[in-house]
């Protein structure tokens, strides 16, 4: 079942570097008594993730901040090395996202945002969207039509929807 509007968002057990390595996240304590945006997308280091995705929050930043968003969280099907890496290598941490590896697409599973594409070597990865959530409740959720496009999922398109 796909996640909609209106839904709590289920836990899920993600991943991040810290000074010692990898570092369990549990999403529920993002997400308790917080305002937070989520997207989600293929895989690091693809191009429309590294070209438009990514970018696109990098730019309304400072524009969900005013809007009280308390974090911007980039979830993948990719490892933490990788997630710490491409956060750096795009400037995506430095402007403030969270880079989250959904390492074995456990949340992108329960979300119902899977999809797999073997030729392309893409297994369990996540469909692209993003989610403005408030207190674990989905309150807007964009999902792209193909993951090659950026549009409905793109940060200026979350931030207008939000007014």
């Amino acid at each position: 079942m796909t996640i909609k509007t209106g839904d709590t968002l289920p836990n899920a057990t993600l991943l991040v570097m810290g000074d010692d390595g990898p570092k369990k996240v549990l999403l529920s304590d993002k997400l308790e008594d917080r305002k937070v945006v989520i997207f989600g997308l293929p895989g690091a280091y693809t191009g429309t993730c590294s070209t438009a995705h990514v970018p696109s929050f990098m730019v309304t930043y400072n524009d969900f901040k005013e809007k009280g968003v308390d974090e911007i969280i980039c979830i993948a099907v990719n490892d933490p090395f990788v997630m710490q890496a491409w956060g750096e290598s795009t400037s995506a941490t430095d402007a403030g996202i969270t880079m989250l590896a959904d390492a074995e697409s456990e949340f992108t599973t329960k979300i119902g945002m899977n999809f797999s594409a073997s030729a392309v070597g893409f297994v369990e990865r996540s469909k692209r969207y993003s989610m403005l959530v408030d207190n674990g409740e989905v309150k807007i959720l964009n999902e792209e039509l193909s993951p090659g496009e950026c549009e409905i999922s793109a940060g200026e398109t979350l931030l207008a929807a939000m007014d």
